[in-house]
């Protein structure tokens, strides 16, 4: 070995010290990490399963949808929030929509055409999940800056600078009737699938509804779009719904959103929230 070339010493060198490595990072610190966690953390080291008659239907750390098969809530189950993730929690496309308070006119639908599919801004999807909220619970789903058919109320108007001579509600395709008749004298218009309005000045309308009934987690998705709790304001809303589809008092339904309220972490950091499948699976054993 001593008559080894000196670049061959190099080599030996560093495949030592890749096999050395390799066990400590790659073998050793994994075992012992893995170790210490199945130990000291075993419900959170194996995912926080939550079971029911000794079968895991979820966990506490990610939420579920609880619909039937064509997508409609179950009325005797309480609701999540809404989620962007794939088809709705789907730990393998876990995403935010990443759309800004801003993004609040559509791209409507033409019909036929290839491509003209459309598309949602954030302000219509907030729209139509709080009028679809306000069906399902008997409540108004109204909100500022939503019209009453669960579209964002925002005009366009031409020109961009000076004396209005024409509106259009570009949220609202035709043959639909404009939110409001008429804009600074001007008539409003419906919007025109496949029209460009970008030349016009965007006024987002605010409308006569001063606070919205339905709670911000009702009608916007968390960031992971996996979040498994709701604010208490929304399981309270929802009370009165999953008392009377099961047939039981609604003060016995908010004692289990009592129960299952989890307070601010270390006392005084976020809201109290509630875990919806715990909650469900409390309503469940009765």
């Amino acid at each position: 070995m001593k008559h080894m070339p000196i670049w061959m010493h190099r080599y030996l060198a560093a495949l030592r010290t890749l096999l050395v490595l390799t066990l400590l990072t790659g073998v050793l610190y994994p075992l012992v990490v893995t170790g210490i966690a199945q130990v000291a953390f075993n419900d959170g080291a194996n995912g926080s399963l939550v079971k029911k008659d000794g079968r895991a239907v979820g966990s506490a750390l990610v939420g579920q949808n609880f619909t039937d098969a064509a997508g409609r809530p179950v009325g005797r189950y309480f609701q999540s929030r809404p989620s962007v993730a794939g088809d709705g929690y789907d730990m393998l496309s876990t995403a935010a929509s990443n759309l800004g308070p801003e993004d609040i006119v559509d791209v409507l639908p033409v019909p036929g055409a290839r491509g003209g599919e459309g598309r949602r801004s954030l302000l219509t999807q907030v729209c139509a999940r709080s009028r679809a909220v306000g069906e399902l619970e008997g409540v108004s789903g109204a909100r500022p800056y939503c019209t009453p058919d669960g579209v964002g109320a925002v005009l366009k108007v031409f020109p961009a600078v000076g004396t209005p001579t024409r509106a259009v509600s570009v949220n609202q395709a035709c043959p639909a009737s404009p939110f409001v008749a008429e804009y600074r004298g001007v008539r409003v218009e419906c919007g025109r699938p496949g029209e460009s309005y970008a030349a016009g000045r965007t006024v987002p309308v605010r409308g006569t509804t001063v606070r919205a009934v339905v709670p911000a987690d009702a009608v916007t998705a968390s960031g992971s779009g996996l979040d498994p709790d709701i604010s208490v304001a929304y399981a309270e809303l929802q009370a009165a719904r999953v008392a009377r589809e099961r047939g039981v008092p609604v003060e016995r339904v908010r004692q289990l959103i009592a129960e299952n309220t989890t307070g601010r972490t270390l006392g005084f950091m976020g809201e109290p929230a509630v875990n919806v499948l715990a909650l469900n699976l409390a309503l469940d054993r009765g």
